[in-house]
């Protein structure tokens, strides 16, 4: 496996006059300019079920999806549907189920279905091609946070636990419906209120964790993470405490520890912060003089920390 991202870091980028944003930066889209004031934002997302209810997984694949356009700035267009279902195994009504659940939150959002793919596949797998626009001036991507920007999260944390609490059948309904709903809601409105606030930097947190897509944002500045602040989904910290961890999560901690200062939390609290997400929320840099009035645009939303000049590259979790 070493080998293998030996040679996918040394894959050579496209490049173009008009790519505006591509491979090179791990952002969450691509961006292509179609003029001064028109370019097209291309993400594509697809996952394995997080959860039993195939009306909930296509909602969710869905929501997830849409989010990265949104994190650019964008404004969401169209879609192509990714199918990959095992048509020996499991009922095409299931199918049927994800993608009219799916259809709904696209509707919601304003999105038209345009076509897509299947294939037959031992493990079903759904998600979505999105293709939105945005104006090139307006665009926000993970770079350009500055030392004295606040750092703002919009969702809370704890998706990954609780899907794995889910599968192992040890999560209770109140806590499953919980993080359904914050899975399914879309990052429109908090994309929006983040333009208003002249956000310097946008990502949204998915299955890096919030320390992984945190290191993105670190383009000259460090972070200083105030634990205490972090919103987490009721039930998210007991199955922290009692190591229902999914493996992704894992990898994401022992990443972390590269690049961050954890010593001074506790190891429930360390998961917390490097759980790997689904549909999860935006993370935001903006001047602390715009934070009252974003978090009044989008309820639920917490300053949880600020950039600082030093040490560059590094996240302390306090």
């Amino acid at each position: 496996m070493a080998q293998v991202l030996r040679r996918l870091d040394n894959l050579k980028p496209t490049t173009h006059p008009d790519l505006l944003v591509g491979i090179h930066g791990s952002d969450d889209a691509g961006v292509f300019r179609l003029s001064d004031s028109v370019a097209l934002v291309q993400t594509v997302d697809f996952f394995t079920p997080i959860v039993d209810e195939a009306d909930d997984w296509g909602r969710i694949a869905a929501a997830n999806a849409l989010s990265d356009v949104y994190a650019m700035g964008g404004r969401p267009l169209t879609a192509l549907q990714l199918v990959g279902w095992p048509r020996d195994i499991l009922p095409f009504e299931l199918l049927g189920d994800v993608l009219e659940a799916a259809a709904e939150v696209l509707e919601q959002a304003g999105v038209t279905i345009v076509g897509g793919h299947s294939i037959d596949d031992p493990e079903p797998k759904f998600g979505l091609a999105v293709t939105g626009l945005v104006d090139p001036e307006q665009m926000t991507t993970n770079r350009g946070a500055r030392p004295g920007d606040a750092i703002v999260l919009t969702k809370p944390l704890g998706t990954g636990l609780i899907a794995t609490g889910i599968k192992r059948g040890i999560v209770d309904k109140e806590t499953r419906d919980g993080a359904v709903a914050i899975m399914v809601a879309l990052n429109d409105t908090a994309a929006t209120a983040a333009r208003a606030a002249h956000a310097t930097a946008v990502t949204d947190v998915t299955g890096f964790g919030l320390l992984g897509h945190l290191r993105e944002m670190l383009h000259g500045v460090g972070a200083e993470i105030e634990s205490t602040s972090i919103p987490v989904l009721p039930g998210a910290r007991v199955l922290a405490t009692e190591r229902v961890i999914p493996g992704g999560s894992k990898r994401n901690k022992a990443d972390a520890l590269t690049f961050s200062d954890l010593d001074s939390v506790d190891s429930a609290t360390a998961t917390i912060v490097t759980d790997a997400q689904t549909s999860g929320g935006l993370l935001i840099a903006m001047d602390p003089s715009e934070v009252d009035g974003f978090v009044e645009a989008v309820p639920g939303s917490v300053a949880i920390g600020s950039f600082v000049a030093e040490p560059e590259g590094r996240v302390v979790v306090r």
